[in-house]
């Protein structure tokens, strides 16, 4: 992007859900349920919604720094950082994922290690 910043909001459609259990459950609309999905796509689904989640409780203010929001959510610091770097996907790229339509090498831990931040260049390694 060029010129003055620019801010792009991408919108989730998920609801979490906590049952009897106290495990959170995520649901999506009737329009978006994958009907394909298979375990490590679901895994994928859920850390690229959390990321959202996080990154919006972020640009809210409920949380200044990343180190706050890892305590409150008892998770380490590492961790949330690079679960947080999924929001700059590419937004066709999240879609494919939230509609299970991903390709085979995209998988989390494969999009845990740097990738470009460039979305024509996401586009072609994924």
């Amino acid at each position: 992007m060029t010129g003055a910043a620019q801010m792009l909001t991408v919108r989730v459609p998920l609801v979490v859900r906590k049952p009897r259990g106290g495990r959170k459950l995520m649901i999506a609309p009737a329009s978006t349920t994958n009907r394909g999905a298979s375990a490590g796509d679901t895994t994928l689904m859920k850390a690229v919604a959390r990321a959202f989640r996080w990154r919006r409780m972020m640009e809210a203010g409920r949380f200044a720094t990343i180190n706050e929001l890892a305590a409150a959510e008892k998770i380490n610091s590492s961790y949330v950082s690079r679960l947080l770097r999924l929001t700059l996907l590419a937004p066709g790229l999240v879609e494919a994922i939230l509609d299970g339509r991903q390709s085979e090498g995209m998988t989390l831990p494969g999009l845990m290690e740097p990738f470009p931040v460039e979305w024509e260049q996401q586009r072609r390694r994924f």
